[in-house]
């Protein structure tokens, strides 16, 4: 199924920008969203409408999200900072594999991201926080 070059989670304004940016790069780009409520169709309402015609995957669980993408994976968090970063890393987790590298785009405060580093390290993957919004 790996058909994407990089994978985002978070289809705000910044994600979903982030990944038309990526794609009017070349790149493919795995797309998913958390459901939250007002946001259950996010994935879908992005693809068939600004992504029309693009090289986005839409998907709908983080399996589905990491399962498409090339390895060695780079899967882009563009989530609120904080508990739901853990959450998010904490499911995938159990589908990514050595070598894959996990970017947390949120303003996360920087020992949360050192914790990230040596929990990603300890699971022979790649964090990167690199706080691309709010700030």
């Amino acid at each position: 199924m790996e058909t994407a070059d990089i994978g985002l989670i978070g289809l705000a304004v910044m994600g979903e920008n982030l990944a038309l940016n990526f794609e009017g790069k070349g790149y493919a780009v795995a797309v998913y969203n958390r459901r939250s409520p007002g946001r259950e169709h996010a994935v879908d309402r992005f693809v068939e409408g600004r992504g029309r015609g693009k090289r986005l995957v839409g998907t709908h669980s983080i399996r589905e999200l990491v399962e498409s993408v090339r390895r060695p994976r780079r899967i882009l968090m563009m989530i609120r900072a904080g508990e739901p970063v853990d959450e998010v890393i904490g499911q995938l987790m159990p589908y990514l594999e050595r070598g894959d590298v996990v970017i947390d785009g949120g303003n996360s405060d920087y020992l949360d991201t050192q914790r990230r580093v040596a929990q990603a390290e300890k699971a022979g993957l790649s964090f990167v926080g690199c706080g691309v919004s709010g700030g």
